[in-house]
């Protein structure tokens, strides 16, 4: 009749012990998190006798996996960012030319000279000096085009070739454009993921919003300002021919080159080609080093493409001068000495330690396609985030002790098993937040605080059921066995559709909304497990050993 097996006992309460174990962390925070936080710095930078004490804080037989705090309790950056999509478009256009002048040289002879003509930063315009052999030249640039690969695009070509006269003028399709824009989005994206990322920072929230913009959120950084340092940088390196060199930013550096500043010596200006030998997409890996004189240095490497084109031309332009630029600035011109065939070197200029492996941050992470316009921009502080844990944890003791009140007052004995149950299901679901490495955030505490009211819903059907076995003039023992028996089904069908709910929420959700699914969804199923098995053992055993001949509930 009333019974379980021993076996299933056990299960239940390793259950309810591991679960223990695993919120226990979440009890002394800031002690665990330093000593997390230390731990991972003598990963990186080596032991030293602070790191050391610190990591002593906590024992490391101990599980130390911590409910991360959303930005709205530990206070950090949020920032809005508009991705530019068009600057890609003259990107595209400036690494095209080479091919373009590359396809028209063999048909001088049809299509006469050509020359590349100031116009629009997204279009190359060509002046050729037989017009006559117009359809020739839009024949063989046509020849260059692709097919445009997104959906939206099927059957369309990336770029388009038109002529006014002696005017050869090629420009990107308005379905490359569109596919253009939504990969520039997507990439960028992924590089600011990888970016903060590469900085350590705990549940960062970066989505998309709209056509072109990014939402970043970063709980525990300082300001919103150091959170673009970070990512603000669009870290496009190349590596590209020098023209020239002078003191005047304004001077015409012709059709195909542009005008540079200098970032080691003020006022000096370098004129370099727009097309680049290499860029910084070639890049495989960028560390923070020192060069000969002990100077912080980057040291980098190249892609196998990147190492033979970087080489080939190394090779063959030994004694001329080549620049590394960085978002515009040049940071170093050296000359070639001679071939350099491995595909790496080395990045020297006037760095602090900090900004060279910030440098190296950038460089691994990748370049940003296309610059970034902040729209919006706030920092949290910690003040406002203790007062949403505060005031999170006034509304989660009110209710708790309440629901446990209440419980008591109604149903008695059977009232304070179903309170030590409610007491093991708040444990089991900081464990489990703590083990899956979930978010906490203040709508999921509201989560939190809607599963202590629900917790109790499986327990109230069951001893409402035992009530009406007792009436009926069943014993004991009788009572308990059929009010466990005829509530299942309730139990199971109230909280499966709930669960559903949640599931829902989380996968059409963002955000907020889904802190509270992920909080709701758990507290559910501890729910279940608590009313179907913790309470049902504690009351069994309590059964076993007191025999009651009637019981009131």
């Amino acid at each position: 009749m009333l019974q379980i097996d021993l076996w299933k006992r056990v299960l239940i309460w390793l259950v309810c012990v591991t679960g223990l174990l695993l919120a226990l962390p979440n009890a002394f925070y800031t002690r665990v998190e330093q000593a997390n936080d230390a731990a991972i710095e003598i990963i990186a930078k080596g032991e030293t006798p602070e790191r050391l004490e610190i990591v002593d804080q906590w024992p490391s037989w101990m599980p130390s996996s911590l409910v991360n705090l959303g930005l709205d309790l530990r206070g950090g950056a949020h920032l809005l960012a508009e991705v530019k999509v068009a600057d890609v478009y003259a990107a595209r256009m400036d690494a095209m030319w080479p091919e373009v002048r590359e396809a028209l040289r063999p048909e001088r002879a049809t299509v006469g000279t050509f020359r590349r003509q100031p116009g629009p930063e997204d279009q190359i315009r060509l002046k050729i000096s037989k017009p006559e052999g117009m359809s020739r030249a839009l024949e063989l640039v046509r020849g260059l085009a692709t097919p445009v690969t997104s959906l939206t695009g099927a059957g369309a070509m990336d770029i388009e070739a038109s002529a006014d006269g002696d005017i050869l003028t090629i420009q990107l399709s308005d379905a490359e454009k569109l596919a253009s824009d939504d990969r520039t989005v997507r990439q960028s994206l992924e590089i600011v993921r990888r970016r903060i990322d590469e900085v350590g920072t705990r549940e960062p929230t970066i989505q998309r919003q709209g056509a072109d913009r990014i939402l970043i959120q970063v709980p525990g950084i300082g300001s919103a300002s150091e959170l673009k340092k970070i990512i603000g940088t669009t870290a496009q390196l190349t590596f590209s021919p020098v023209v020239g060199r002078g003191s005047d930013a304004d001077a015409n550096p012709g059709v195909g080159n542009k005008v540079v500043p200098s970032l080691d010596e003020p006022g000096v200006y370098f004129t370099i080609e727009s097309a680049p030998v290499v860029t910084g997409e070639d890049l495989v890996d960028a560390q923070p080093a020192f060069d000969q004189n002990g100077r912080p240095a980057v040291n980098f490497r190249f892609n196998t493409s990147g190492a033979r084109r970087f080489g080939d031309y190394t090779a063959e332009n030994i004694g001329s001068p080549f620049a590394i630029v960085l978002d515009d600035e040049v940071v170093s011109a050296p000359v070639i000495q001679s071939h350099i065939p491995g595909g790496s070197g080395i990045i020297t200029g006037n760095f602090t330690i900090e900004e060279s492996t910030n440098l190296a941050v950038l460089l691994r992470a990748g370049a940003l396609p296309a610059g970034l316009e902040f729209l919006e921009e706030r920092t949290i502080g910690p003040e406002l985030g203790q007062d949403s844990i505060d005031a999170g944890k006034i509304a989660t003791i009110v209710a708790f002790v309440a629901v446990l009140v209440f419980m008591m007052l109604s149903y008695g004995l059977f009232g304070v098993f179903a309170n030590v149950a409610l007491i093991l299901n708040i444990a089991l679901i900081f464990g489990m937040l703590s083990l899956i490495g979930g978010t906490l955030t203040l709508p999921g505490i509201a989560g939190i605080v809607l599963t202590v009211g629900m917790a109790v819903d499986a327990n109230v059907l069951v001893f409402e059921r035992i009530r009406e076995e007792l009436k009926a003039g069943r014993g004991p023992a009788r009572s308990i066995e059929e009010g466990y028996a005829k509530a299942l089904s309730a139990i199971l069908d109230a909280n499966v559709t709930t669960f559903i709910t949640a599931v829902i929420l989380f996968a059409m959700g963002s955000g907020p909304v889904r802190g509270f699914a992920i909080t709701l969804g758990l507290g559910i199923m501890t729910s279940v497990f608590t009313a179907i098995f913790v309470t049902r053992v504690m009351i069994v055993m309590w059964f076993e050993r007191r025999r009651p001949k009637t019981i009131e509930v």
